[in-house]
């Protein structure tokens, strides 16, 4: 037996052993596996999986592996069962097998096996550092200034938020859809990073940094504006009873002591959702459905839940922009376009968070100006997100060998 073959053995039993540490861990049971956050994110490795590796071995190997951390949490360990503990252990059992699959592949295969198994474990990874960084925000910031957004939704003279919060009360079944796209937010994530993994190799490493660096940015735009959403201010007086536009003039704008996540402005779930629309283009149609589903019912959800305002999602526009222009790599940095992209989403960005933060009132003076400025805003991100997709010149183009799954080889 050679060298080589010893170090893939003993790198097996090394991922074999960590794998089901992590699924075994009670701490790890009760903090991870039964969220339905990281749940959806650990699922969405097998979505990556079965799209780059069609193999009934690998579907197999995937239900064997949740059986056997089935047996053992709720059987020996008596763990509680949940729904989303399934679905982890679905993801787990997936990241086990990517990972075995790299260990054991050969050299020609060994490049779609590296990009399936790193990408996941950097999506999961972010998912899971995810509380750790808020949590750092709220000990930073231990007042939020949700009043400041709460006049510019006012001034709308349509509060979205409360009557989507209202119509998820008369129609439970908007509220389940727009539940399932906001929590299973990773799966169109993965969808389109496998989907252009297959299809357009000149498009999967900035889709993946994209992704990767929305999470980072977000929680340093959270530190330049905390802020928590209305349903954490209002509680119970969510969604039936707004303040009427008419006393936001006399609110005064002072920071309100809350405990919570500071994770309402710009909306991280809006601009991820917005990043798998815009890097859908030139996929399936399937694909690029599934990307609206999403993008339409995380609308619903963000604001029916009481965890954003109207305003937090137009903020994402220029925010998610932005991250698409420091990750469009296919572009040189002095292009015009990604210059133009660029500068244009952080300045509007940071002018929208000056503004708010500053002279909210200023919108109150005519119902016109604040709905001119969120069409603004929205219009002249998209044109500039279009022009800068165009001056790429995406073209799907049949996967190189070394990309074409293992059924097609």
């Amino acid at each position: 037996m050679n060298s080589q073959r010893l170090w893939q053995i003993a790198l097996s039993i090394l991922v074999l052993i960590a794998g089901f540490a992590f699924g075994f861990r009670g701490e790890f049971y009760t903090d991870a596996l039964v969220s339905a956050f990281f749940g959806f994110a650990l699922g969405s490795v097998c979505v990556i999986h079965l799209r780059l590796f069609p193999k009934l071995v690998d579907a197999l190997g995937l239900l064997a592996g949740m059986m056997v951390f089935a047996a053992v949490d709720f059987g020996v360990l008596q763990y509680a069962p949940r729904f989303m503990a399934w679905i982890s252990f679905l993801g787990l059992s997936s990241f086990m097998i990517l990972t075995l699959r790299l260990v054991w592949a050969r050299p020609e295969d060994r490049r779609i096996c590296f990009l399936a198994v790193v990408p996941s474990l950097l999506f999961v990874s972010s998912d899971w550092f995810a509380s750790t960084f808020l949590q750092w925000t709220e000990k930073a910031h231990p007042r939020v200034l949700d009043l400041n957004l709460l006049v510019l939704d006012g001034s709308l003279h349509v509060q979205l938020p409360f009557l989507l919060g209202q119509a998820f009360l008369q129609w439970p079944w908007l509220k389940v859809l727009s539940v399932i796209a906001y929590i299973a937010l990773p799966i169109p994530i993965a969808i389109v990073y496998s989907g252009h993994l297959l299809r357009s190799p000149s498009r999967w490493l900035s889709s993946m940094f994209a992704f990767l660096i929305t999470g980072p940015l977000g929680i340093v735009f959270y530190n330049i504006f905390p802020a928590m959403g209305p349903a954490h201010i209002f509680r119970t007086d969510f969604p039936w009873h707004p303040l009427a536009t008419s006393f936001l003039s006399r609110l005064a704008l002072t920071p309100i002591a809350l405990p919570g996540p500071r994770n309402a402005i710009p909306s991280l779930h809006m601009a991820w959702v917005l990043l798998a629309m815009w890097y859908s283009r030139g996929l399936s149609v399937v694909e690029r459905a599934i990307a609206a589903f999403f993008l339409i019912f995380t609308v619903f959800a963000t604001m029916g839940l009481g965890e954003h305002y109207f305003i937090d999602l137009i903020v994402a526009f220029p925010f998610a922009l932005f991250a698409q222009a420091l990750s469009l790599y296919e572009l040189p940095w002095n292009n015009s376009q990604r210059l133009q992209s660029l500068s244009v989403g952080l300045f509007l960005t940071l002018g929208w968070l000056g503004i708010l933060r500053f002279s909210p009132k200023v919108f109150l003076v005519s119902v016109i100006l604040p709905w001119l400025a969120c069409a603004v805003t929205v219009a002249f991100c998209v044109y500039l997100q279009r022009s800068l997709l165009r001056a790429t010149k995406p073209e799907p183009t049949p996967a190189p060998a070394e990309l074409v799954p293992a059924s097609a080889s």
